[in-house]
């Protein structure tokens, strides 16, 4: 992927780093992103999280996911938004979606299993099914501390040739990637809100300090943040 859409251009700092080549022996790129409240939430208590960011954040998780080759989203995500994960915002083409399931208790009827761009499950392996899921190929990966093996997830994805990945949601997929080091920048989204309780951004184990660039995505902040990937 040698260039971007033109709306790069007005952030070069931002999605530099996406079009660079990848630093990491596997060649692999993996960026996650999050959206939440000024208290720290990313949803409310019953899972609702799409109002959060502002129009301009909208566009820039479009211009990610046209930036990727794959987008990346848990269960409770796909449960509680029913996301079609397709690049419509912005120029640029929809990347492959992968939707993680370990116990794959996910039914077809999501839009994301219905129609659209090539998509993959993965659920982990021993599990009972067949090979498709609605329009989705179903992957299984070994199981790991984190659900599933991130490492193989990585792995599964690279063989297919998807080497730039986006981490989109939710919170738990955002904090496994994060806790286990498998990420190389992370974008947050802080919006002019205060939800007072809900579901939290990311859980954590330990406290972690991180090195930020700030950008203006219209009435929101995203914190950009580089890391240091060691899956």
């Amino acid at each position: 992927m040698d260039q971007g859409p033109p709306e790069t251009t007005r952030f070069a700092p931002l999605y530099d780093p996406l079009l660079a080549m990848p630093a990491a022996a596997d060649g692999c790129f993996i960026i996650a992103r999050a959206a939440q409240s000024l208290d720290g939430y990313i949803a409310t208590k019953d899972g609702e999280s799409c109002w959060i960011g502002g129009p301009e954040d909208l566009a820039h998780t479009h211009r990610l996911r046209s930036l990727c080759d794959a987008v990346v989203v848990g269960s409770a995500t796909v449960r509680s938004d029913n996301p079609r994960l397709t690049t419509r915002l912005v120029p640029g083409p929809s990347p492959v979606r992968v939707v993680l399931d370990t116990e794959r208790r996910l039914g077809p009827h999501y839009q994301v299993f219905e129609s659209g761009p090539e998509t993959l499950l993965l659920c982990a392996s021993g599990g009972g099914g067949g090979a498709v899921h609605g329009t989705a190929e179903v992957v299984t990966v070994p199981r790991g501390p984190f659900g599933m093996d991130i490492g193989a997830i990585l792995a599964t994805l690279a063989a297919r040739g998807l080497r730039r990945i986006l981490i989109e949601g939710g919170g738990i997929a955002v904090g496994n990637f994060l806790r286990a080091d498998a990420l190389d920048r992370l974008h947050v989204t802080v919006a002019p809100l205060l939800m007072g309780g809900g579901i939290p951004a990311v859980r954590l184990a330990d406290a972690k300090r991180f090195v930020w660039t700030t950008h203006r995505l219209g009435d929101d902040l995203l914190v950009d943040i580089p890391l240091v990937r060691r899956v």
